[in-house]
């Protein structure tokens, strides 16, 4: 299995490989892992497949993380490989370090995460921890390395993000007032600032879908 053939399988569940790393001991990754793969939405075909899917569809929470379960454990045992998630904790799974390990994936001068095609938009649904050593490509340089305006420092109407901590309480008070309607229904505008996130074919439902659940 060759990381192509692992990317075109991806892409047929409506997931792309947002990258990968070969673990060592400290990196709390299962045992038997000789590759682990980070696992995102492959847009813009996700949020229209997604709302198709009886998760989606039956009224009951938690519909995402029900998704991502059913299908990347499905794929997993089909690869004698096991499927992590993000969510279900605590205790959560280190998601934040192993994204950094790919090379693909940075602390952006916000502190959130940023990835080399996806931007701040990047999010997991979950990782494949393969039994085999999967060559993987080299990844790209840091976006942020080359964006001098870093427009997403001033971006966020109440300076909730310094580049040191994330204000979570002033953020979530600015999207109850009529100015936060924007953010709330196209998305983070410090996340939509970013360069890279311009040019995300990420739909503005799933944007507005992901700050409902932000907010609580």
């Amino acid at each position: 299995m060759t990381y192509a053939e692992l990317q075109t399988q991806a892409e047929a569940r409506h997931l792309t490989i947002l990258g990968g790393f070969h673990p060592g001991p400290e990196d709390q990754a299962p045992k038997a892992c000789k590759t682990l793969l980070l696992l995102g939405p492959f847009e813009p075909s996700f949020w229209p497949a997604f709302t198709a899917t009886p998760e989606w569809q039956d009224g009951q929470p938690d519909p995402m993380d029900r998704w991502s379960t059913r299908v990347i454990g499905a794929w997993a045992d089909s690869l004698q490989a096991q499927a992590l998630y993000p969510f279900g904790g605590p205790p959560f799974l280190p998601f934040f370090s192993w994204a950094q390990r790919t090379g693909r994936i940075h602390a952006s001068p916000i502190m959130l995460l940023v990835h080399d095609s996806a931007g701040l938009f990047v999010s997991f649904r979950g990782a494949l921890a393969l039994q085999t050593y999967i060559d993987l490509p080299t990844p790209p340089d840091n976006p942020c390395l080359t964006c001098p305006a870093q427009p997403c420092r001033s971006a966020c109407p109440v300076g909730a993000l310094d580049g040191k901590n994330y204000d979570v309480p002033a953020c979530k008070s600015y999207l109850d007032t009529e100015a936060g309607q924007d953010c709330m229904t196209e998305g983070c505008r410090a996340r939509r600032a970013c360069p890279v996130s311009t040019r995300h074919p990420r739909t503005v439902a799933q944007s507005a879908y992901h700050m409902t659940i932000f907010k609580g």
